[in-house]
């Protein structure tokens, strides 16, 4: 089946193109983006050299591709503070739109806890300092990351990317001014089926939509690709599930998500022909 395309131009907030299940066909992968609606994409940094490839992504795709830099928690250990200096350097590029993905990751603990907390906060003042909003990772670790956010964060620039809370988590983010990013998690009815009610809850303004590619393929996609692979080009068949969830029309969805990616993300109407 064809992802139904929304009449309206999507962005797909998270992507991680850099990813090496895209080397052998990145051009064609974009090429269907485009042909799915999908016109402008994040490639998500999550470590420092993720970060410069996303980068170098997005200078090959100006106005199409736009890149964040940072250091996911599973990797905070590499972002001592000797090393703040060569993440700063990397944010203040004019194709970096966010800082992160960065957060907190607590149900895997890949980095000590106390790495991930001191990695965290010193991203979220880089992002202060250089006037960006953040990308946010949280997974169990939800008290440690509201008290972080609530000390350093900056209000209302920022977006709970992948999110797969409940409705205080919710809540508590809204409250702080983050715009929420709804991925292919809400597709399946056996993890995601509590999303569906929530996502009526969240402001159109603050509803952002993304892949997080290649993982999270939505489970009621068919036909399923051969490689189990997510990529942009479903970004419209994730659309469509959470209008209908919404009950409102797919283009006013598009729409709206379009204009809050911009709006936050400061991003330029696609100009590609």
């Amino acid at each position: 089946m064809t992802p139904a395309h929304p009449a309206a131009p999507l962005i797909d907030i998270g992507i991680n193109l850099g990813h090496d299940s895209y080397d052998a066909d990145r051009d064609a992968v974009l090429e269907r983006a485009r042909a799915a609606g999908v016109v402008q994409m994040m490639v998500t940094g999550a470590t420092l050299a993720g970060s410069r490839a996303a980068t170098v992504l997005a200078r090959q795709h100006p106005g199409v591709l736009f890149a964040t830099a940072g250091v996911h928690p599973h990797h905070a250990d590499e972002l001592g503070e000797e090393r703040m200096d060569e993440l700063a350097a990397l944010a203040a590029a004019p194709e970096v739109v966010a800082v992160g993905e960065c957060g907190l990751d607590y149900f895997r603990d890949f980095s000590p806890r106390a790495a991930q907390r001191a990695a965290f906060q010193r991203q979220l003042e880089l992002a202060t300092r250089l006037g960006k909003p953040v990308f946010l990772h949280q997974r169990e670790a939800h008290a440690d990351f509201l008290a972080i956010l609530r000390e350093h964060g900056p209000r209302h620039r920022g977006v709970a990317h992948c999110f797969t809370g409940g409705a205080a988590e919710l809540e508590a983010y809204l409250d702080l001014g983050l715009a929420i990013g709804i991925t292919g998690w809400i597709c399946d009815e056996r993890r995601g089926a509590h999303l569906v009610p929530l996502v009526r809850a969240i402001p159109a303004e603050r509803l952002l939509l993304e892949t997080d590619g290649p993982y999270l393929l939505p489970r009621d996609l068919a036909p399923r690709p051969p490689t189990r692979r997510n990529e942009p080009a479903f970004l419209p068949h994730i659309a469509a599930v959470v209008a209908r969830a919404r009950g409102e029309p797919l283009a006013a969805l598009a729409r709206s998500s379009t204009q809050a990616a911009r709006a936050l993300f400061g991003l330029a109407a696609d100009t590609a022909p």
